[in-house]
């Protein structure tokens, strides 16, 4: 009889249950997201830092046959290279680096991914990520 009453009075027992359920699940993607997006960006930044540095590391591989006479200071291109692929075998990524034409700069492309952490739960593969970063040769003027 108290069934049939409660009923009749539109009990709703148990509802407060139900969106406590569908709200957890809200917030657990969200901040899923959060995380994953933050934890995106902190590899494309970490993408960008090894680039820049793997363009200095090949900046510093000058041209000593133009440079000790004074003739002009540029890169040697495949000691550039060499040195840039080098850091970026240390640093365990690929990349692709180019250096200008001229001799007086050297850029780096880094390709890595991340692997995110709440939706991969969710059947999300890993997220490419890129960074890029370049080095310029600059001439120091020296007044008398």
């Amino acid at each position: 009889m108290r069934v049939l009453l409660r009923r009749l009075a539109g009990d709703d027992r148990g509802s407060i249950s139900m969106m406590v359920a569908v709200m957890f699940f809200g917030w657990s993607v969200m901040i899923g997201l959060v995380v994953d997006g933050g934890g995106k960006l902190a590899a494309i930044e970490h993408a960008d830092a090894v680039a820049n540095e793997a363009a200095r590391a090949g900046g510093q591989a000058i041209d000593p046959t133009k440079a000790i006479p004074g003739t002009a200071i540029v890169v040697d291109p495949t000691a550039a290279v060499s040195a840039a692929q080098t850091f970026l075998a240390n640093a365990g990524v690929n990349g692709t680096v180019v250096p200008a034409a001229d001799g007086k700069s050297i850029d780096v492309t880094v390709d890595t991914s991340y692997q995110p952490l709440f939706t991969g739960a969710f059947g999300v593969g890993s997220w490419s990520v890129t960074g890029h970063g370049s080095a310029q040769l600059l001439t120091a003027v020296v007044a008398p």
